[in-house]
């Protein structure tokens, strides 16, 4: 079935070794540091916000029922100029991979991000060339590339404050790189799409066994990544065919309040703690993220969730090789699905929001699956994105069991104490 991908699939596996070795200097390096830029994940939540205007906006939209007008950046955040016109969740994700593409983190444009005495409308010099940067991307793309997002911080800057301008030897005689491209294309030699998800049905319990799951329920504990955060209480709703909850608490540190973050087929919340802004809704890329997650939730729903799906060229997750599965969910978000050869199993998942400045990905590692009534269910999960990596182990899983909507809904939530903007 593999016959033309035969010479990609070898090339691959002459390359493991070297990716190897690379993902073990990165985990010690730009990893370990995004992973310890947990410590101001809510900074990067409160990017530029002053809590009472976020609190007016929020109570005068009150608990619409469908998504409203999506609160404007400028409506909300102070000093903006290069990123008006979107919504607040679309710039949190944009202030993301800003900051992936530098490898910094909010000090780096915000001095004292992250404690009670930063003012996060202050103009500084990296501010300023943040916002030209910005400007140079859009004009390039526009006049350029008919207004395609081709070029992005990424582009050039790849985890450094200064691109680099000339290529060592080392890398022109060294092994290729192995970044594969954000959209794939349809290889040639592959499985077809439907065999793809039929040995995947059939790995998890079977088509019909799976569809009969209409809602879930899984409990257990947020570890961490590496020892950065952990000590969570982790429960995960899901009601077919399109509503998901998450939350976390931590009974033994209640002053680090409760995360949540729902979506009940129509709109979507996410709750910070300690956070200027303790609590949003979710109205643009984020948004159309969160409904991808809760329809691929249930797998016999994705070929409803997913359009023009292909299958792109075989490559490997560590050990694993994989299939690739790609298609475009709600407003075109792209998602991408990695499924091992030999089990069937789904064992990851990307999916890309969108910003201004490029792509932003969302991550989840699936692994541990055991039987719960006769389907097969990951008992690990492992999240990755801009801000850091959280895992995690789920103890209990139940399934088709009734699950009250207000779960889905608006979180009501008693928010820890916000840090104040000057």
């Amino acid at each position: 079935m593999r016959s033309s991908g035969a010479a990609w699939r070898s090339s691959v596996g002459s390359r493991r070794a070297a990716t190897a070795a690379r993902s073990r200097r990165n985990n010690e390096g730009p990893h370990m540091r995004l992973g310890s830029r947990r410590v101001i994940a809510a900074a990067v939540t409160i990017m530029l916000a002053t809590a009472s205007g976020m609190g007016r906006l929020l109570a005068q939209r009150g608990r619409a029922a469908a998504p409203t007008k999506p609160i404007m950046v400028e409506d909300v955040f102070k000093n903006v100029q290069a990123l008006k016109g979107i919504g607040v969740d679309d710039f949190l994700l944009t202030m993301g991979i800003m900051s992936a593409a530098v490898g910094s983190d909010c000090v780096g444009c915000h001095p004292s991000a992250g404690t009670d005495h930063v003012d996060w409308a202050l103009d500084t010099p990296r501010k300023r060339t943040a916002r030209r940067m910005v400007q140079m991307v859009t004009a390039i793309n526009r006049d350029t590339f008919n207004g395609r997002q081709v070029v992005t911080c990424w582009t050039c800057h790849r985890g450094r404050d200064r691109p680099v301008t000339t290529p060592t030897l080392d890398v022109v005689y060294g092994p290729p790189a192995d970044d594969s491209d954000d959209v794939l294309t349809q290889a040639r030699g592959v499985p077809s799409v439907d065999q793809v998800l039929d040995k995947y049905l059939q790995a998890i319990g079977g088509a019909r066994n799976v569809a009969r799951v209409t809602s879930f329920v899984a409990t257990g504990t947020s570890v961490g990544y590496r020892g950065f955060g952990g000590g969570g209480v982790v429960e995960v709703s899901a009601q077919a065919p399109d509503k998901r909850a998450t939350h976390i608490s931590f009974p033994e540190y209640p002053d680090r309040g409760v995360s949540v973050r729902t979506y009940d087929g129509r709109t979507g919340w996410i709750a910070t703690p300690l956070a200027v802004v303790p609590k949003y809704e979710l109205a643009g890329s984020e948004r159309d993220g969160a409904r991808l997650d809760a329809m691929l939730s249930f797998p016999a729903q994705i070929k409803q969730a997913l359009t023009n799906v292909r299958v792109g060229p075989p490559t490997t997750i560590g050990d694993q090789d994989v299939t690739v599965l790609q298609g475009n969910g709600p407003n075109g978000t792209l998602a991408t699905l990695y499924l091992d050869d030999r089990s069937g199993l789904l064992v990851r998942m990307v999916r890309h929001g969108r910003s201004p400045i490029g792509r932003v990905p969302t991550q989840v590692d699936y692994s541990d699956y055991r039987d719960v009534g006769g389907i097969k269910f990951p008992f690990h999960w492992t999240f990755a994105w801009l801000d850091g990596r959280d895992n995690f182990e789920f103890s209990d899983v139940k399934l088709n069991v009734p699950i009250d909507a207000v779960k889905f809904g608006e979180p009501n939530v008693a928010p820890a104490p916000a840090k104040v903007a000057r």
